[in-house]
This record gives structure tokens, C-alpha cells and sequence, in this order.
């Protein structure tokens, strides 16, 4: 199965998921990551992480 573009580069969802506390179980290797080792919950609170970051640059900009 293809993986679709990202709208975030990988390197912005592994510093969420280094504030988060779970980025050393993301595998980055040559510049590619791999998410397979995290569960669907972190995968979610990377989501969370990343809208929130997305909303405090909006509201700075408004």
C-alpha cells in the first residue's frame, strides 16, 4: 500500500513526539521514520499535539 504526502514533515511529528515522551520508540534511519512502533493512541496524541500547534500560530496571527 502507497503512503499519501504529508502536509507535516516527519521531523515536526518526531519533536511532538519528543515532547510527548515516546520518540525514542520511533525508528529514524537515513532520514526515514518509521511510526511502527508506537500504538494508534500515541499516533492520536501526535494529531492532538500538532493541531494545537497549528491553533496557537493561528491565534498569534489573528
Amino acid at each position: 500500500m502507497s503512503r499519501r504526502g504529508s502536509i507535516v514533515s516527519d521531523a515536526t511529528k518526531y519533536e511532538i513526539a519528543k515532547e510527548l515522551g515516546f520518540a525514542d520508540r520511533i525508528q529514524v534511519e537515513n532520514g526515514s521514520y518509521d511510526y511502527g512502533n508506537i500504538t494508534t493512541r500515541e499516533a492520536g496524541l501526535i494529531v492532538r499535539g500538532l493541531i494545537q500547534k497549528a491553533e496557537e500560530l493561528l491565534s498569534r496571527q489573528g
